[in-house]
C-alpha cells in the first residue's frame, strides 16, 4: 500500500479487477432473493451532466449496498437513443444522426464506466438498435388488432420550425421548448393508443403504491383526473345537431349565461364560413396555442358564434361564443358557463358584458357580482343550498346533483358519466429519427399492419437531409411496398413513433436483451418489478404514467406477471449554482460560468460583487438555478474526475444533500472530499504499517477500547438505516466521519487496541464501499489481503459491544441538580444510593440534615428530599 492516496492509479487498478473478473454480471437464481434497482437511462447527448451523475451514483449506492445484504442485484444501463436533438444537431454539423449518437454512446460509456457504476453492461440497450424496437413494433401491430390503437385526425401543437407535433407539456409561452418558434394548432393525421381504456386502474393502483412519494401519485391523479358528472344537450337554433356538454356541476345549470366552444369545434367552423373577423380570431387562437395548464393563467379571450343555444329547463336563449380556454382535446370541446360559481367564466363574462347569476348561497356569504370571491364556487360547504333555481332549491349540492341527473335521464337528453381528464396518447410524430410505425397504406384496404413476419420496419441510417423534412417522406423508395392484405402496390407509413415509446418499456427489456425470438420471456418475470426507480421529478407524470400503462399491455398479452413496473421511486432533487451574466445593448442577458468569475466576499463569505476574471469589469450576480447550458452555470464531472478521481465527485454528491432535495454545488465542498478521503488513506496506511492486528478478545477489553467498539457498532447501526430504510446517504457519511475522528483520538499501540482499530478500520471500508468503491477496494485489499470487498456481507452490530459497563446519573437534592455519578449498569437501587450519597457535593447540600425521602429513577437519576 502507498503511503500517498493516488485516485487515478487506485480507480483504474479497481476498474480493472471488475472488468477482467465481469464482477457485476448477473444471471437469475431462483434460490436467491432478487433485487432490481435502475437509474433513468441518459439521451446520449455527448457528455454527462452533474444531473446525470448524482442520478447514477444514487442508484449505485443503492445497488451496491443491496448486494452487501446478499441479494441477487441487477443493475443495467442503456440509452435511450432516439429523438429529436439528435437530428437537429447532425443537421447543424452535417452529419447523419445515427452516426452522431452512436459516437456520442461510446463517449459516454467511456464516462460512466470512469465513474465505477456496477453496471452490468451485457445488458446494454441502445433504443435506436432494430433488435431492441421491433418488438414496440410488434407489439403495436398486435395491439391494432385489439383496438387498443387507432388513427384520427387530431388537433395538435406544431412546431413549424422543428416540423413535428409537440405534447402540450413542450409548448412553453406559446412556443416550442426546442426551437422557440410560435407553435400553431393544426389538424393532421395521428395514431393513438387508448391508454384512457386504462384510466381507472391506473388510478385505483396508485393507493397499491406505497414506496412512491406522495407528490408523485398527486400529480398523476390529477393528470389523470376522474370526475364524475352528467352529460347535457343543449339544442342550438338553426342547428339539426345539439351541443353537448359534460359538466361536474349540474347543480348550477340555472345559472347558465353563456356557451362556450372551442375554436375548432363544428359550431365555430362553419360560423367562421361566413364572418372573416371570427374566421381571423380562430387563427389568432390557433397561433397562440398554450399548454393546458397555462391556461388558468392566459388571457381570456373569445368571440360570439352569433347563434343560441336554448336552456333545457327555462327554454331561454342563451349566446354561443368561442373561447381561447375551450380545449376541443378536452370533455366535448364545449362548456356550459356559470360565470356566478366559476372563476374563469366570471372573468370572461366580465370581459364581455354577459349576465352573471347566483345559483348557489351560504348562510352568512354576502354575494357580490361584481367581485370573486371563491366561496362562490364552493360544493362542500354543510350550509350551501340553491337558490333561483325553481324546483330544485333549497338542495344541497349532493341532492342536486341526483334530482338533476334524474330529471334528464327520463327525458333522454341527459346521462351521468364518468369523465378523465386523461386523453389517449398521441404516438405519431413527423421526423426522422424514431422507431417507424409499423402500417401500410392500401389504396383498398387502408391502413394494414405490417405482418409480424417482415418485422421489423428498419429505419435507414445512411441518408441525406434536405432542410428539417423527414428523410422518410422525401424517400420514394422506401415507402413503396405492397399491400400485404391483397397484394396491390402501397406505401409505408412515414410517421415515427413518439419517443416515450421507447423509453416505455425498456426496464423489461433489459431483463432479457439477448431474446432474438420474444419480446420478454421468463426472466422478466423472475426480475420484475424493478424494486428501486431513481429519476428527476419532471418525469413524474408523462414518462411514469405512460410506463405503467405499457406496463399493463405487457401484462394483458401475457408478456409479464405483475400489475406495476416499479415498487419504489425516488425522485432526486436538482444539481444547482450560482449564476452571473452581463446584459447586452438590447437587454439580453449573456450568461457566464461561474469558473470564469471572481467574488469578493463579506466577512461571513457572502458575494459582494464579481467581476469577470478575463477583463476585470463587474459581471452582475443572478440567482442559484438549476444547472443548464442556457445558463451556463454547469460544471463539467470530467474535469472534477480528471482533478480529482471518481470517488471524490461521488462522496461529495452524496454528501452535500439528501437525494431528494436539491443540492448545491460548491467547489469548496468537492476539495473537502478530496481531503476526506486522502485523511481515511493516511489512517489505514498508518495502521497497517505496524503489520497484522492480533484477533480480537472482547473478554480482555479495557474502558477506552470497549468505549471505541460501542462507537462503532452505534454507527453501524445507524448507518444501516440510513442506507436501507432512510435512504438519506449525506447523514451515513456524517456518521461515519465522526467514527474517524474518534478512531483518530485513539492511541492506543495495544494488542487490542490494534485489534479494536482493526475492527473500525474494515467497519468503514464496509460501510463506504457503496459510495467510494475504488478507494475502498484499494484499502480492504490492505487490510485483508487480496480479498474482494465486492464478495463482504454488510458488518452486523455486535449487540454486546452497545452495553454500557456503567451508566451515568444525576443526583439531585430537593429537584436540583448537584452531582452527576458513574453506576455499574447492573447496579441495584442500595447500591446507587449509596454510590450517590458518598459524592462530596451531594453531601454539602444534605449538610447532616435527614432525608425525608428517596427517589430512584432506574438509568437516569437520584432525588434526594430534605
Amino acid at each position: 500500500m502507498h503511503e500517498q492516496y493516488h485516485p487515478a492509479e487506485v480507480e483504474r487498478v479497481a476498474q480493472e479487477f471488475w472488468s477482467r473478473n465481469r464482477s457485476f454480471e448477473v444471471r437469475e437464481d431462483p434460490g436467491r432473493e432478487k433485487f432490481y434497482c435502475l437509474s433513468m437511462f441518459p439521451y446520449p447527448s455527448g457528455k454527462l451532466h452533474m444531473g446525470h451523475v448524482r442520478n447514477y451514483t444514487i442508484g449505485d449506492v443503492i445497488a451496491r449496498y443491496q448486494r452487501m445484504l446478499g441479494k441477487n442485484v441487477l443493475q443495467p444501463m442503456g440509452f435511450d437513443a432516439f429523438g429529436l436533438p439528435a437530428e437537429n444537431a447532425a443537421i447543424a454539423h452535417r452529419t447523419q444522426p445515427a452516426a452522431w449518437t452512436y459516437a456520442n454512446m461510446e463517449y459516454m460509456v467511456g464516462q460512466l464506466k470512469r465513474l465505477g457504476f456496477a453496471y452490468d453492461w451485457s445488458r446494454r440497450i441502445d433504443t435506436c438498435r432494430p433488435s431492441y424496437y421491433r418488438w414496440e413494433q410488434l407489439l403495436f401491430t398486435r395491439l391494432m388488432k385489439k383496438g387498443l390503437v387507432y388513427r384520427k385526425n387530431a388537433v395538435v401543437n406544431w412546431d413549424p420550425v422543428d416540423q413535428t407535433v409537440l405534447a402540450n407539456e413542450q409548448v412553453v409561452d406559446g412556443r416550442g421548448w426546442r426551437s422557440g418558434a410560435p407553435v400553431e394548432r393544426k389538424e393532421i393525421p395521428q395514431w393513438f393508443l387508448r391508454i384512457t381504456a386504462y384510466a381507472q386502474e391506473l388510478l385505483d393502483e396508485l393507493d397499491r403504491l406505497p414506496g412512491w412519494p406522495d407528490a408523485v401519485k398527486t400529480m398523476q391523479r390529477n393528470w389523470i383526473g376522474r370526475s364524475e358528472g352528467l352529460e347535457l344537450q343543449f339544442a342550438v337554433e338553426g342547428e339539426a345537431e345539439p351541443l353537448t356538454v359534460f359538466t361536474t356541476r349540474p347543480d348550477t345549470l340555472m345559472g347558465v349565461t353563456y356557451m362556450a366552444v372551442a375554436a375548432e369545434h363544428p359550431l365555430a367552423v362553419k360560423a367562421a364560413a361566413r364572418d372573416p373577423a371570427l374566421a381571423a380570431f380562430l387563427k389568432d387562437v390557433a397561433r397562440s396555442a398554450v399548454a393546458e395548464a397555462e391556461l388558468e393563467t392566459a388571457e381570456k379571450k373569445g368571440m360570439p358564434l352569433g347563434v343560441s343555444a336554448i336552456h333545457p329547463l327555462t327554454g331561454e336563449r342563451i349566446p354561443v361564443y368561442v373561447a381561447n380556454f375551450v380545449l376541443m382535446s378536452y370533455g366535448t370541446g364545449a362548456v356550459m358557463a356559470v360565470p356566478g360559481h366559476d372563476a374563469r367564466d366570471f372573468a370572461f363574462a366580465h370581459k364581455y358584458g354577459l349576465p352573471i347569476k347566483q345559483v348557489i348561497a351560504i348562510p352568512g356569504e354576502t354575494y357580490d357580482p361584481t367581485h370573486w370571491q371563491d366561496w362562490y364556487a364552493d360544493k362542500t360547504h354543510p350550509q350551501m343550498r340553491l337558490i333561483n333555481s325553481g324546483m330544485f332549491d333549497g338542495l344541497d349540492h349532493r341532492q342536486a346533483f341526483d334530482a338533476i341527473a334524474a330529471h334528464f335521464e327520463r327525458l333522454g337528453t341527459g346521462r351521468r358519466r364518468v369523465n378523465f381528464r386523461l386523453r389517449d396518447w398521441g404516438v405519431s410524430r413527423q421526423r426522422y429519427w424514431g422507431c417507424p410505425i409499423p402500417v401500410i397504406y392500401c389504396a383498398h384496404c387502408g391502413a394494414v399492419p405490417v405482418p409480424e413476419e417482415q418485422l421489423p420496419v428498419v429505419l435507414p441510417e445512411d441518408v441525406a437531409f434536405s432542410g428539417v423534412q423527414s428523410p422518410l417522406k422525401a424517400d420514394p423508395q422506401w415507402r413503396k411496398t405492397s399491400c400485404p392484405q391483397c397484394g396491390a402496390p402501397a406505401e409505408r407509413e412515414t410517421d415515427t413513433f413518439d419517443t416515450f415509446m421507447e423509453s416505455s418499456w425498456y426496464y423489461a427489456r433489459y431483463t432479457c436483451p439477448d431474446n432474438d425470438r420474444a419480446m420478454l420471456d421468463e426472466r422478466a418475470n423472475y426480475w420484475l418489478p424493478v424494486d428501486q426507480y431513481i429519476g428527476g421529478i419532471e418525469h413524474a407524470i408523462l414518462h411514469l404514467l405512460y410506463a405503467r400503462f405499457f406496463h399493463k399491455l405487457l401484462r394483458d398479452e401475457g408478456l409479464v406477471q405483475c400489475d406495476e413496473p416499479f415498487t419504489r421511486l425516488l425522485t432526486q432533487g436538482m444539481v444547482v449554482k450560482e449564476t452571473y451574466y452581463r446584459e447586452d445593448a438590447a437587454g439580453k442577458k449573456q450568461w457566464i460560468n461561474p469558473a470564469d468569475v471572481e467574488l469578493e466576499l463579506d466577512a461571513k463569505g457572502q458575494p459582494l460583487s464579481a467581476r469577470l476574471k478575463a477583463d476585470g469589469q463587474p459581471v452582475m450576480i443572478g440567482g442559484v438555478e438549476k444547472m443548464s447550458k442556457s445558463k451556463n452555470n454547469g460544471v463539467d464531472p470530467q474535469a472534477l474526475i480528471d482533478a480529482y478521481g471518481a470517488d471524490t465527485v461521488r462522496l461529495f454528491a452524496m454528501f452535500a444533500a439528501p437525494p431528494e432535495a436539491s443540492l448545491e454545488w460548491r467547489d469548496d465542498g468537492v476539495e473537502g472530499a478530496a481531503r476526506f478521503l486522502r485523511r481515511l488513506w493516511r489512517a489505514v496506511h498508518q495502521h497497517v504499517s505496524r503489520g497484522p492486528a492480533p484477533v480480537l478478545d472482547k473478554a480482555v477489553l479495557n474502558a477506552g477500547q470497549k468505549a471505541l467498539r460501542r462507537k462503532l457498532h452505534e454507527t453501524i447501526a445507524k448507518v444501516s438505516d440510513d442506507y436501507g430504510r432512510r435512504m438519506t446517504f449525506n447523514t451515513a457519511i456524517a456518521a461515519v466521519m465522526e467514527l474517524i475522528n474518534d478512531a483518530a483520538r485513539f492511541e492506543d499501540g495495544s494488542p487490542q487496541g490494534r485489534a479494536v482499530l482493526q475492527e473500525v478500520w474494515e467497519a468503514v471500508t464496509l460501510m463506504l464501499q457503496p459510495i467510494v468503491p475504488h478507494i475502498c477496494h484499494a484499502l480492504w485489499q490492505a487490510l485483508r489481503g487480496r480479498e474482494d470487498i465486492l464478495d463482504q456481507p454488510w458488518p452486523q452490530v455486535d449487540e454486546s459491544a452497545l452495553r454500557k459497563d456503567t451508566l451515568a446519573i444525576v443526583v439531585q437534592v430537593n429537584g436540583k441538580l448537584r452531582a452527576h455519578i458513574e453506576v455499574p449498569s447492573g447496579a441495584g437501587q442500595e447500591e446507587i444510593l449509596a454510590i450517590a450519597l458518598a459524592d462530596d457535593n451531594v453531601q454539602r447540600f444534605i449538610a447532616g440534615q435527614p432525608i425525608k425521602k428517596q427517589v430512584v429513577v432506574p438509568g437516569k437519576l437520584v432525588n434526594f428530599v430534605v
